[in-house]
């Protein structure tokens, strides 16, 4: 199968189960809220090493916020719910809290369960914390010295799926980045995912355990090294690829992770140079989740 004259590899990409909440943070201004936004979403690229998956989902008009100021909604991925609090309490208390102007809001309905993260947020008020209503909604105010920072006590939780993907096979480094940087671009425009890694794009693809040393989890994808193309045997790269970037999304359903493939790799197939779109699985031993590239189109 081709798309653009690219060809797109019978194979799947392997996600896996992750518990997800999506929040709204809100500013005086876009530029402050986008500040907020970025900061509680940091370090956020995979489980493998970092204690949370997150990353920025897309940009809210003030005419649809419940404080009538620009806003940006957030996704925090986490394995359980324990771990999921635990990161809202601490990326809202130290990345959102302390930025200028802002608010936080629940922005995810219809969710399974619920986190507490907010109500818990309001003791660092010390006693002059209070309940107030903001476009419908109870939060919670907190007096900080520019004024109050607004929190929802509550924000809701639900059964996600993380680690769709595909990857990016082109003749060259830079033509690999611009079709990256396009469906990153796309991905961005689907609601309810996110593309965790930086700037949405993933340099360093690996895979489950190590070959050469027992301590490591995880380790390079030497099938997929464009350096070691000679020297593995069974490389997975074709003669005219000089370049490969991953693209990893999580997303609050199936449906959702499924759109945001096929629309980035749509768009990574109108870049020229691009020669073929492959994706990671691992036998079906990570995740219960096989989306298979053909099947999207």
């Amino acid at each position: 199968m081709q798309l653009n004259g690219v060809d797109i590899k019978d194979t799947y990409a392997e996600a896996f189960g992750i518990k997800v909440s999506r929040l709204l943070v809100t500013a005086a201004t876009k530029k402050l809220a986008l500040v907020a936004a970025t900061e509680a979403t940091g370090y956020g690229t995979s489980v493998i090493g970092c204690p949370a998956e997150a990353g920025i989902d897309g940009y809210v008009s003030p005419l649809e916020t419940p404080d009538g100021r620009p806003g940006y909604t957030i996704m925090i991925c986490n394995s359980g719910k324990k771990k999921l609090d635990h990161e809202l309490l601490e990326r809202i208390g130290m990345g959102i809290l302390t930025a200028p102007t802002t608010a936080v809001f629940n922005a995810l309905e219809d969710t399974e369960e619920v986190l507490k993260a907010g109500f818990k947020l309001k003791f660092f008020g010390d006693g002059y914390e209070k309940e107030v209503e903001v476009g419908g909604r109870t939060v919670q105010s907190i007096p900080i010295m520019s004024g109050d920072f607004l929190v929802e006590s509550d924000f809701g939780m639900k059964d996600g799926v993380a680690g769709g993907n595909f990857f990016i096979l082109a003749d060259s480094q830079m033509n690999a980045l611009v079709a990256a940087e396009a469906a990153v671009d796309a991905i961005y425009e689907v609601p309810g995912t996110i593309t965790p890694f930086p700037g949405g794009i993933v340099a360093s693809g690996s895979k489950v355990g190590c070959n050469e040393y027992n301590f490591l989890n995880a380790s390079t994808n030497e099938k997929m090294c464009v350096s070691l193309k000679e020297e593995v045997v069974e490389s997975e790269i074709r003669k005219d690829v000089n370049g490969i970037y991953e693209i990893v999304i999580d997303g609050i359903d199936e449906e959702s992770v499924r759109e945001a493939m096929k629309q980035g790799i749509k768009a990574a197939c109108t870049i020229p140079g691009v020669k073929e779109i492959s994706a990671g699985n691992y036998g079906g031993n990570l995740g219960a989740y096989k989306i298979n590239l053909r099947d999207l189109f």
